[in-house]
């Protein structure tokens, strides 16, 4: 079992940055891939950025590029999301993925 906990959402202008947080516990494994996905109300769930848990092999989504940074700390098992000049478009619940779990999602709301 593995369990994900989202931190670091809220409300921000466009412009300005957030940085969201995605402990994870349980059985983990350094070499895989941790992921952050969005979703708004009527839509898929979209790929977002991924990275493994020990700092490899970096992703992103084309509208996220330059923009966003993906980390991770292995030490603490937690991956970072650093987003920066959000947009109102970046509005969405984000979520944590590591193979077959989910987070319950962090709300991201970016006021034009």
């Amino acid at each position: 079992q593995v369990q994900l906990v989202e931190s670091g959402g809220g409300l921000v202008q466009a412009g300005g940055s957030l940085r969201l947080s995605c402990a994870a516990s349980g059985r983990t494994f350094s070499e895989y891939v941790m992921g952050w996905y969005r979703q708004t109300p009527g839509k898929e769930r979209e790929f977002v950025a991924s990275i493994t848990l020990n700092g490899v092999r970096p992703r992103y989504a084309d509208s996220v590029k330059g923009r966003f940074t993906i980390s991770s700390d292995t030490a603490k098992n937690t991956v970072y999301l650093q987003m920066n000049s959000l947009e109102p478009e970046d509005t969405a619940i984000y979520y944590c993925h590591y193979p077959e779990y989910w987070g319950h999602g962090t709300q991201v709301t970016v006021s034009s």
